[in-house]
């Protein structure tokens, strides 16, 4: 039997059985958020709202869709230097996510970025992140 076929059998076995299977993936359903409330939310503010012209907004950036393709090596690498949100010129130290963060990590820290208060960015991959760090000279990690 193929792989597909046997997780669609166990899938309706387990559906079949009265089980649900929202609960396979809700210990990581909220990461994204857990990350930026971490990591992110004491800069970049609760809301994504950034600090007048100090730091910059995430939130309805067009900095995201403009940038989409370097992403994950800004979270990685961090960034010094001056960036343009919204029309707005910002030139502070964001400190790098450097390797405490690993590529499933950043991915949903991503995400929940590109899709909370009014982006609607694409998602991104798992596969896309780490091909975006082996280009900014990352060695994607293998956790």
């Amino acid at each position: 039997m193929s792989r597909r076929r046997s997780c669609v059998a166990g899938a309706a076995t387990l559906l079949g059985a009265g089980l649900s299977l929202s609960g396979c993936f809700t210990e990581r359903q909220n990461e994204g958020a857990r990350i930026y409330a971490t990591h992110c939310a004491n800069c970049h503010g609760a809301q994504g709202e950034g600090l007048q012209r100090l730091i910059p907004p995430l939130a309805r950036a067009d900095y995201l869709t403009k940038n989409r393709a370097n992403l994950a090596c800004l979270l990685r690498k961090g960034l010094q230097g001056p960036l343009v949100v919204n029309g707005v010129e910002f030139n502070q130290v964001m400190p790098a996510a450097d390797s405490h963060l690993t590529d499933s990590q950043l991915t949903n820290l991503l995400n929940f970025v590109q899709t909370s208060w009014g982006n609607q960015g694409e998602v991104f991959t798992i596969s896309e992140v780490s091909a975006q760090l082996e280009g900014c000279g990352v060695v994607p990690d293998s956790r």
